[in-house]
């Protein structure tokens, strides 16, 4: 899997529904199931947590080891296929793909659907990952 294909098969996921708990692009995914779909697609099938409560108290219980998933820690400028994880508000947490134009795609529960925003969501940056591979 490589950063690029990454950001594409994210892109490819745009117009999907909004489901929160949502693993299938066909009935809707929240933002874990935005990234777990992008990875299978881009060849890297992840397992990904189901039943946690809007409010995340532990990060652990609600996303997989990114080292496993074939990432690793990054830092700015962003690269497309960057996954970036940020805390809108108080115990909520977002994640984000960079797509080949640096647009970000991400699961907007209040559009109802997976979207493409020209800047990056609104929130503190936790945590920056890349996919270890270089294109």
């Amino acid at each position: 899997m490589t950063a690029r294909r990454l950001a594409r098969e994210a892109e490819r996921l745009v117009g999907a529904p909004f489901r929160l708990h949502g693993r299938d692009a066909g009935t809707g995914l929240d933002c874990i199931g935005l990234f777990a779909a992008a990875m299978s697609r881009a060849g890297k099938p992840v397992a990904v947590p189901t039943g946690y409560p809007l409010r995340v108290s532990d990060l652990a219980r609600w996303l997989p080891d990114p080292a496993a998933c074939g990432l690793c820690l990054a830092v700015p400028p962003f690269q497309p296929g960057d996954v970036v994880l940020l805390r809108p508000g108080p115990g909520q947490v977002h994640l984000a793909i960079a797509a080949s134009d640096l647009a970000w795609i991400h699961a907007h529960a209040g559009q109802r659907r997976v979207v493409r925003d020209a800047a990056l969501p609104a929130g503190t940056l936790i945590h920056h990952w890349r996919p270890g591979r270089p294109d």
